[in-house]
């Protein structure tokens, strides 16, 4: 399965580009494809980071062939 990443901001920082292309064994979860790349990219205060899958912030999805996944990271409003 190929899914396409994008990272943001410090992650973008920390991962040294803005996005790749993985191709994944098997049918991993949302949550494993965080912690490899979390730990593949040494991404600092990895509890902050938010991810959308094709553009939601809806996490309780199945990863599927040619998602999007992008890694956000904390976001300040008012």
């Amino acid at each position: 399965m190929n899914i396409n990443v994008k990272y943001f901001g410090m992650i973008a920082e920390a991962a040294g580009k803005t996005e790749e292309v993985l191709e994944l064994e098997g049918n991993p979860s949302l949550g494993e494809l965080k912690d490899r790349q979390v730990k593949k990219y040494a991404i600092k205060d990895p509890q902050s980071v938010q991810l959308a899958v094709n553009q939601n912030l809806n996490t309780q999805v199945e990863l599927q062939d040619g998602d999007e996944v992008a890694f956000l990271p904390p976001f300040a409003g008012g």
